[in-house]
């Protein structure tokens, strides 16, 4: 890096730091590419964190079973940096790698590619067997925090634990894991999954003064921001919510012309010339 990009990251990776240190609640969304992430810094949002999710569907891939790779994720991760002035921390899923050695590794990559963090998650990408034994995630998570920590700004680590997400509906493990992780190092705490108010302020007790991140978006939720702030929340992530809507009216307009062949679909687009006009800036 030129002594000017890295002067950016500095400024960026203090910037993202600070937002989990100060007073309230912040939104980190989820862009899966360069014009979304433009969209949301044009709307005001402070940082940026990369989808797995997202990434993968933009490559008609699915998610979660290592179809995409490190170099893929740290590539559109660049494209989103490139985008915007904002923080950007990564989903760098599993790590792209089972060994303690393939965490630390992937974090001093994400560190070169300019990401101001990054997450690191207790999923194998196996479903058969789909989540680490507890002793081998608290090492990989501890050679990431030793990577992270090696760097010359203060990369931001998440450490995620993924028991929700992969059918074991155990929170108590889930609760162990985190403050493990938070044991070695981890800068954040983050279990996909949670669904209760109750469920998440337990989390953010249990792991205090550890900020922790939930994940929102999914249906049937009337939980508000405000509600996430008094349950103790620092930060608040959207995963693929916002792709998968877009798709939503991706596939709503596409049915409407090929069952109906109606073009109604259009009345809700956003008009040509106001994106135009935002991609020219």
């Amino acid at each position: 890096m030129s002594t000017s990009t890295n002067q950016s990251l500095q400024a960026r990776a203090e910037t993202f730091r600070e937002l989990h240190q100060r007073t309230g609640i912040f939104v980190v969304p989820n862009p899966w590419d360069a014009g979304s992430a433009k969209v949301f810094e044009t709307l005001g949002f402070k940082a940026l964190a990369t989808t797995s999710a997202g990434l993968a569907y933009s490559l008609g891939k699915p998610d979660g079973l290592g179809d995409v790779s490190r170099d893929e994720a740290l590539q559109n991760a660049r494209d989103i940096i490139n985008a915007t002035n904002l923080p950007v921390s990564a989903d760098l899923e599993n790590g792209y790698g089972d060994s303690p050695e393939a965490c630390a590794e992937t974090i001093l990559l994400a560190a070169k590619a300019g990401l101001a963090g990054g997450s690191i998650e207790d999923a194998t990408g196996n479903p058969q067997d789909p989540i680490y034994p507890f002793e081998h995630a608290v090492e990989r998570v501890k050679a990431a925090v030793e990577a992270a920590h090696s760097l010359p700004y203060p990369f931001t680590l998440t450490a995620r634990a993924e028991n929700l997400l992969h059918g074991k509906i155990d929170l108590r493990d889930t609760i162990r894991r985190l403050e493990a992780f938070a044991d070695a190092g981890a800068d954040v705490l983050f279990a996909p999954g949670l669904k209760t108010l109750e469920d998440m302020e337990t989390v953010v007790k249990a792991v205090a003064p550890r900020p922790v991140n939930v994940i929102m978006g999914f249906p049937g939720s009337n939980i508000t921001l405000n509600m996430l702030a008094d349950a103790g929340v620092k930060r608040v992530s959207v995963g693929s919510a916002l792709l998968r809507a877009a798709y939503g009216a991706f596939f709503r307009g596409a049915e409407e012309i090929m069952q109906k062949g109606t073009f109604t679909f259009a009345n809700d687009a956003k008009p040509y010339a106001e994106i135009n006009e935002l991609f020219k800036r």
